[in-house]
């Protein structure tokens, strides 16, 4: 047999069509999150759709909250579907048609090989160190030979002779010597299908012409040719991406952090922008450009730019990333979004119109949303406060007189703006002859209980006059050890 190429001949007769088609897991994987983000940025370069599946036939694992767990993390990152998502699992009963249409055209066949009949040839294989395939007698058997009610599995019959290469987008030219490919599966004995059909007749009928993934699936491209070539029907366009690797190198997994964009979300409070322009630079590249805009990826976006080493996964350049999104994010946004995380953190009564005007202070130092939640935890803070270990040594007997002095010299200010309470500061410890800092640091203490805040004279307006000069005035009169 001559060598056959799949160059893709879906392409170019109808519009870009993309499909991602995760297996609920609990989670959307943050591979399966790059895969999304690829396959949505294709089909919205070149004016196209990018469809949903959910690959639902493992009915174990496939429960509603697992699947409502990745349409969750895909709302998140903004990465819906162009039309309602597919369920593999109801449309079993076209897989099974497509599989008889393949029995009755002889591209498949019954096979009564038994399990322990494949072990033994299995174990024989290995014990002659060579590979296992496939080699039924059912093959090209007479139908009038099939046993009466036994078992049977359908098997494609692969092409055995001869060689095929398919052109990858990310790969380049691919071939596999066709005596590879195995008669695999297409239906169990319990008439049930395989994956492997399933997704090529679900690809088929959708009207996918481009199928980005995993290259952890570049084998699987040459067994769908089978099915593909058996039914006549039109060959995707394959581009295989390489998997994400943690920053040791090793195949990205728990031990290198969270796996589930839900994690990167909830518990590292990281912003949807920030997660799709890092998982857009796992890989791809555009230059040297680092912050790119949604509108900029959809307009520059090109699986010819998509490198083939695997890219290494680097979560302090996602929170450094993080952070810059954070300093364009919106206030208002910002305030709701960290609103709940101050209070679980367990203060009350949170004030989301102060929240927001704390913001453009808070989120110069912040690289996550815990950050500017810890930040914020000072404008909320009942008294008595509470210090941390530092906070309390700054609060010296001599530190109090001098907070004593301040809320002496501050109750008589009426003009309450950083301004005027800067200068005023400033002349008191010129009047001292003491450095600024020598007052800011037990006032700071004074003020959130901590030892980092935002600039002084921020947090001293955020808190307002009367606020302030009531934690003052408890710290300026307490005896030393106290936390009034």
């Amino acid at each position: 047999m001559a060598s056959e190429v799949a160059t893709g001949s879906a392409a170019g007769k109808r519009p870009v069509v993309t499909r991602f088609a995760p297996s609920p897991t609990g989670f959307l994987h943050i591979g399966g999150a790059r895969t999304a983000l690829f396959n949505w940025l294709f089909a919205r370069h070149h004016g196209g759709k990018y469809l949903l599946r959910i690959e639902d036939t493992d009915r174990e694992r496939s429960t509603e909250p697992a699947i409502e767990a990745i349409f969750d993390g895909l709302r998140w990152l903004d990465l819906d579907g162009d039309e309602a998502p597919v369920f593999q699992f109801a449309r079993s009963d076209r897989h099974a048609e497509v599989a008889a249409q393949m029995l009755a055209s002889g591209d498949a066949y019954r096979c009564y090989l038994t399990q322990d009949e494949l072990a033994e040839r299995r174990k024989k294989a290995q014990e002659e160190r060579r590979p296992f395939r496939i080699d039924s007698e059912w093959r090209d058997a007479d139908p009038s030979t099939w046993p009466a009610d036994a078992s049977y599995v359908v098997r494609v019959k692969a092409p055995r002779e001869g060689e095929t290469t398919i052109v990858d987008l990310v790969q380049g030219a691919v071939t596999v010597q066709n005596v590879e490919i195995d008669d695999f599966v297409l239906l169990r004995s319990d008439g049930t299908p395989t994956y492997m059909l399933a997704v090529v007749v679900d690809d088929h009928d959708m009207g996918v012409t481009h199928v980005l993934r995993g290259d952890d699936h570049l084998n699987n491209a040459f067994r769908q040719l089978a099915i593909l070539n058996a039914m006549g029907w039109d060959v995707p366009v394959y581009g295989h991406v390489p998997l994400i690797h943690g920053a040791d190198g090793a195949k990205l997994s728990k031990r290198h952090g969270a796996l589930g964009v839900d994690a990167y979300r909830d518990e590292m409070g990281l912003l949807p922008e920030a997660v799709f322009n890092y998982l857009l630079r796992l890989g791809w590249g555009h230059g040297d450009d680092e912050i790119i805009s949604r509108e900029q990826a959809v307009e520059w976006f090109d699986m010819a730019d998509v490198g083939k080493s695997p890219s290494r996964f680097d979560i302090a350049k996602l929170q450094n990333l993080n952070g810059h999104y954070l300093r364009e994010a919106d206030d208002e946004r910002l305030a709701a979004l960290v609103a709940p995380r101050v209070e679980a953190a367990g203060y009350a009564d949170i004030d989301l119109g102060l929240l927001a005007q704390a913001m453009p202070v808070l989120k110069v130092r912040a690289k996550d949303l815990n950050e500017l939640a810890e930040g914020a935890a000072f404008l909320f803070a009942k008294r008595p406060l509470a210090f941390s270990e530092k906070a309390q040594a700054l609060l010296t007997d001599e530190a109090r007189g001098r907070l004593a002095s301040m809320h002496e010299r501050l109750s008589g200010l009426s003009d309450w703006t950083p301004e005027a309470l800067e200068a005023n500061l400033k002349a008191m410890a010129e009047d001292l002859g003491v450095g600024l800092g020598k007052l800011a640091q037990p006032l700071r203490a004074a003020l959130t209980g901590q030892t980092t805040s935002p600039g002084i004279f921020d947090v001293l307006v955020l808190l307002g006059r009367d606020e302030s000069l009531a934690r003052i005035g408890a710290q300026s009169s307490a005896p030393v050890g106290s936390q009034s």
